[in-house]
């Protein structure tokens, strides 16, 4: 399958689409990071990912593929640890830490948007399926205790 511009659009179109599935659970639960940003973090995910495959063809060194997906683990790493860390409103000294699901939800949204830049629809459609029952089913199990 060549990297022509219908498969391009494809290829993203599913980065919004699974960011979407996991970023629409986060908004309906009013958390800081919701649709936009998990649909941008998987969006942003398969245009580095695309990149790479773009200019060397399909057959991208497996080295500069390696490379741009560590470089995208780590920086929404970033955005993971602002999501954890935020200032208590009452004492400006104090850090509270919350947000680890919604951390862990960006995370995985930009794991989504590596298989789809990498043409691996199945994988990533499979990956938010199974990432919103985990939100939504587990949250319930967590309240039974």
């Amino acid at each position: 399958m060549s990297l022509n511009l219908q498969n391009i659009l494809f290829r993203l179109c599913i980065a919004l689409l699974t960011g979407a599935i996991i970023g629409l659970e986060r908004q309906l639960r009013h958390k800081p990071a919701g649709l936009r940003t998990h649909m941008l973090v998987s969006l942003g995910s398969a245009i580095y990912t695309l990149i790479p495959l773009s200019t060397a063809g399909m057959n991208p060194s497996a080295d500069a593929l390696s490379r741009v997906i560590q470089g995208i683990a780590a920086g929404v790493g970033f955005l993971g640890a602002g999501e954890i860390l935020r200032q208590s409103p009452n004492e400006s000294q104090r850090t509270e830490i919350h947000g680890l699901t919604s951390a862990a939800a960006v995370w995985v949204s930009a794991a989504l948007g590596i298989a789809a830049g990498c043409g691996l629809w199945e994988l990533g459609l499979i990956g938010a399926v199974l990432t919103f029952l985990v939100l939504n089913f587990f949250k319930k199990l967590e309240r039974m205790n």
